[in-house]
């Protein structure tokens, strides 16, 4: 339960109306009831700002209101903005609540971990393996030995990080992600069968990452697989053995990228991308979804199609192959002419 003037103080924003009313949950602007806040930044819906009933409402701070509304008013700089860390603030309240262990829980002898931490019913948790302060550790997710857990980070059930994994503060790893399982590393062998290459290093996840549910990412064969801080991966990613992704890359689902490949830093990859292994892909690169990429990408560029190339010069051709039809049956056309002009060249010949 907060009130207006507390949100609006960890806001910084200002209250119009009522500084003590209370709010107990979050709701979408057209289903707001007593008691839950909302927002209002689309003005797709900005009827609903009139007919909420919403207990409290965020609001742009230069929203002109056409008519008096019952809400009571937080202004803030950007309400989009506001309502993600007004959601933060209820998530908080709601983990810090969950402390100590569940039952049917196994820990290792002389397990360290630090003050405020929460593990969830049926989880295993290896030797050597150590959490920081206020980890929260779900139901029914397997943590191998020797893997370092960062503070404030929640990692969801069924959740498995192999052995030797490093996982940084403040992140996020949802449900039934792996986190550490071998890379695809064979040696082909002169009779056709393919000889396990073993993987002997791990994957190391820097502060302020979330890893979306059932992403995997492969240990390295030697050395690490790096996730940078900031990095946001969506759900069923594939991040194959040694590759490097920069900071502040964000991933969308059913993309995969092979192995040794480093990407850079603030690079968007939308859904179901393509990475071959080994190559290099620069800062701030922008690649749009079903892309696959087989050659570097320099920084700053926006790429499209499969086989990927730059965004633009995709656009072009597709104004071209899109039309290929018709400039076939074009084709056919003027080849019949010239064979009737050649034709007739010929009986004049004659």
């Amino acid at each position: 339960m907060f009130s207006a003037e507390t949100i609006a103080g960890y806001l910084n924003g200002s209250v119009e109306g009522e500084p003590s009313t209370v709010v107990t949950g979050v709701a979408r602007i057209e289903q707001g009831k007593p008691g839950t806040l909302c927002f209002f930044a689309n003005p797709k819906y900005e009827k609903y700002v009139y007919t909420t009933k919403a207990s409290i409402i965020l609001l742009n701070r230069d929203y002109e209101l056409r008519e008096s509304i019952a809400p009571t008013i937080i202004r803030v700089d950007n309400a989009y903005e506001g309502i993600a860390s007004v959601l933060g603030l209820f998530e908080q309240k709601k983990l810090a609540n969950k402390k100590g262990c569940d039952r049917f829980v196994w820990l290792p002898w002389r397990f360290k971990k630090g003050k405020n931490c929460y593990i969830g019913a049926y989880t295993y948790i290896a030797r050597g393996a150590r959490l920081g302060n206020s980890v929260k550790v779900y139901p029914q997710v397997y943590i191998g030995e020797n893997v370092t857990v960062g503070d404030n980070t929640i990692i969801y059930p069924g959740v498995k990080i192999y052995q030797g994994c490093v996982i940084g503060a403040n992140c996020i790893i949802h449900a039934n992600a792996v986190i550490g399982s071998d890379g695809f590393g064979f040696a082909p062998q002169a009779n056709g069968e393919y000889k396990k290459i073993p993987q002997i290093g791990n994957v190391v996840i820097e502060d302020n990452v979330e890893i979306g549910a059932g992403t995997t990412i492969d240990r390295s064969t030697i050395g690490s697989t790096l996730v940078c801080s900031g990095v946001k991966l969506d759900n069923l990613v594939q991040i194959a053995h040694n590759v490097e992704i920069g900071k502040n890359t964000v991933i969308a689902a059913q993309t995969g990228i092979a192995g040794s490949s480093k990407v850079g830093e603030s690079c968007i990859f939308a859904g179901q991308v393509g990475v071959i292994g080994h190559l290099k892909i620069g800062n701030r690169v922008t690649i749009a979804s079903k892309s696959g990429v087989s050659k570097n990408i320099p920084d700053g560029m926006a790429m499209l199609g499969f086989p990927g190339m730059e965004a633009s010069k995709y656009k072009r051709s597709f104004a071209v192959f899109r039309n290929l039809p018709a400039l076939r049956d074009d084709v056919d056309s003027l080849v019949k002419k010239v064979a009737v002009l050649e034709n007739n060249q010929e009986d004049k010949s004659q």
